[in-house]
C-alpha cells in the first residue's frame, strides 16, 4: 500500500511539474535589429484593405500563450483579409468555408474539445453578395495550409492559390495537419519564390507587385512554408499579417510562445517558431507603427474595416 501511495504521489508531482513547465510564462529574449530603416514603399493611391470575418472559435488565453489565464475567454478569429491593388486583388487566407463542419473534423481532437466554433459567412459568399467579380482576385495567399486557413478555398473555384515550394511540399506530404488541403486534390496552386533581398532582418523576401506595398517573407516553424505578409497602405498605415506565428498579440508583446502541449500538436518546428517570435518582437520594438495581426486574435481584427468598407 505504501508503495502504491508513493507511486501516486510521484505521479501527481510529475503531472504538476509538467503543467508548470507547459504553461508558466516564459519571456523570450529580444535583440535589436541590425537595420533600423523602415523599408520604402510606394503603394498606389487606390490600394485598400478589408476584413472578411468567417467565424471564430472560443477558447481561453491559457491555450493561446504561456502564462495566459485559463478563465479568460478569447475569440480565436478566422478572418480573411482582402487587399485591393490595381495590379490584382489578393485574399490572404480563406477562413472557414461552407463545409466547415466536415473540415473541422481534420482538427486534433483535443483542440476540437476545447474550442467552441461559431460559424460565420464564408468569404466567397460575402464577396458574391457585393457582386464582386472573382476574376479580380489574382489569388488566395496562404499564410500556411492548415484547415482553418484553407477551408474557404473550396468555395473559390478557379482562383489561384499562392504558396511557396516548402508549403507545397508540406501539402503533398503525409502530414496530418495538411490532410484537408490534400483532400481538395489538384487546386490551381501558383508557386512563388523568395527571390528578393533582405527585408526587416529577414534574409529573403518576395515583393509581390514590386512597389513595396505587399512583401512576403518566410517564417517557417508552424509549418515548413509559413509566411508573414507586410502591408503598406497609401495612408502610411503598416500591417503585419503574422499567420499562426502566434495566436494572440501577447505572443509578440510579452513575447512568448504557445504552451508546450499545443506546440507539440500544431508546430512542425518549435525552435523555428521561437526564433520567428523573437524576430517579430524586435521589429515591433523598433517599428511600433506596424499593426500586428495574428491570424486568430479577434481583438486585433476588430480594428479593421469589414468588407465592403475599406481602409487605405
Amino acid at each position: 500500500m505504501k508503495k502504491l501511495m508513493l507511486v501516486f504521489v510521484m505521479l501527481i508531482l510529475l503531472g504538476s511539474a509538467l503543467l508548470t513547465w507547459t504553461f508558466t510564462p516564459l519571456k523570450l529574449p529580444v535583440a535589436e535589429l541590425a537595420d533600423t530603416r523602415l523599408p520604402i514603399a510606394t503603394p498606389p493611391a487606390d490600394m485598400s484593405l478589408s476584413a472578411l470575418p468567417t467565424g471564430s472559435m472560443e477558447s481561453s488565453a491559457g491555450f493561446a500563450f504561456r502564462g495566459g489565464d485559463f478563465l479568460e475567454k478569447r475569440e480565436f478569429s478566422t478572418t480573411a483579409v482582402l487587399i485591393h491593388h490595381p495590379r490584382g486583388d489578393l485574399l490572404f487566407d480563406a477562413g472557414l468555408g461552407r463545409d466547415v463542419d466536415a473540415h473541422m473534423r481534420t482538427m486534433p481532437l483535443l483542440m476540437r474539445k476545447f474550442s467552441k466554433l461559431t460559424r460565420g459567412t464564408p468569404a466567397a459568399q460575402q464577396l458574391k453578395a457585393q457582386h464582386y467579380d472573382l476574376k479580380q482576385l489574382a489569388g488566395v495567399v496562404l499564410t500556411h495550409a492548415h484547415w482553418d486557413h484553407i477551408s474557404g478555398v473550396a468555395d473559390l473555384s478557379g482562383v489561384p492559390v499562392w504558396i511557396n515550394a516548402d508549403e507545397h511540399r508540406f501539402i503533398d506530404s503525409d502530414a496530418p495537419m495538411a490532410a484537408l488541403a490534400r483532400s481538395f486534390g489538384a487546386l490551381p496552386y501558383q508557386e512563388y519564390a523568395f527571390d528578393g533581398g533582405p527585408y526587416l532582418g529577414f534574409a529573403h523576401s518576395f515583393d509581390v507587385w514590386g512597389d513595396g506595398s505587399i512583401v512576403l517573407v518566410p517564417a517557417p516553424g508552424h509549418t515548413p512554408g509559413s509566411i508573414i505578409a507586410f502591408i503598406a497602405l497609401p495612408s502610411g498605415a503598416r500591417y503585419a499579417l503574422l499567420g499562426d506565428l502566434v495566436w494572440q498579440t501577447e505572443g509578440i508583446a510579452i513575447p512568448t510562445e504557445r504552451p508546450w502541449l499545443l506546440r507539440q500538436m500544431v508546430d512542425a518546428d518549435s525552435a523555428a517558431v521561437r526564433a520567428g517570435i523573437e524576430h517579430v518582437a524586435a521589429i515591433h520594438q523598433c517599428f511600433p507603427q506596424f499593426e500586428l495581426l495574428p491570424a486568430h486574435d479577434g481583438r486585433a481584427f476588430a480594428k479593421l474595416p469589414v468588407y465592403p468598407a475599406t481602409t487605405q
